[in-house]
């Protein structure tokens, strides 16, 4: 029967399987630890480092369409709109505006993608950060086992060393007592 590789046995021990039954996350995490390597980084800003300059702008732009900045210009807007059409003497868009609804439509046609297409985004990068946070934690907890294991190795080490130091002391009072001398005679 072939030995069982490190590998191996680690994996068994933290997860009950083999090496070669561990998902990629697993694995990463089982050669972080037995390297006493360090697997935690910076996500984000891995991530934000690939965004294109249309990825990064549709970003902007959900950004500003949702702060109170753009509701308080577009209100600003719409006032103003209001205003300018209702003191012309020939308006350019007469009262129900529809110029006005034709281009918040065209508006809301456009944004409504964009800001989707931000939040996909997002919610990929949440799925990025999920992931990695699974692995710092999944190794947090390996390393804690260790150190359990290590602590529970010391202890029964010093135990047995001190049973086999009474052990000795119980051999020293039997043959005091066999020789018929006192433990406080010697």
């Amino acid at each position: 029967m072939p030995e069982a590789s490190p590998s191996d046995t680690a994996a068994h021990r933290w997860f009950g399987r083999t090496a070669r039954d561990l998902g990629p996350a697993e694995r990463l995490v089982l050669t972080a630890a037995h390297q006493r390597s360090v697997i935690s980084r910076n996500v984000g800003r891995d991530f934000d480092g690939e965004l294109t300059f249309g990825q990064r702008l549709a970003d902007k732009v959900a950004e500003f369409g949702g702060s109170w900045a753009f509701i308080a210009s577009f209100g600003l807007f719409l006032l103003a709109w209001t205003v300018v059409n209702a003191l012309l003497p020939r308006p350019f868009d007469t009262y129900p505006y529809i110029f006005l609804n034709l281009l918040l439509s065209m508006i809301a046609a456009i944004q409504a993608p964009i800001i989707m297409m931000s939040q996909n985004r997002q919610a990929a990068r949440d799925r990025l950060d999920a992931a990695h946070d699974y692995e710092v934690n999944l190794k947090a907890e390996i390393e804690i086992m260790a150190l359990h294991e290590k602590l529970d190795q010391l202890r029964t080490r010093e135990i047995e060393a001190l049973l086999a130091r009474q052990q000795d002391q119980i051999d020293l009072l039997t043959r005091l007592l066999a020789e018929g001398r006192r433990p406080t005679d010697a």
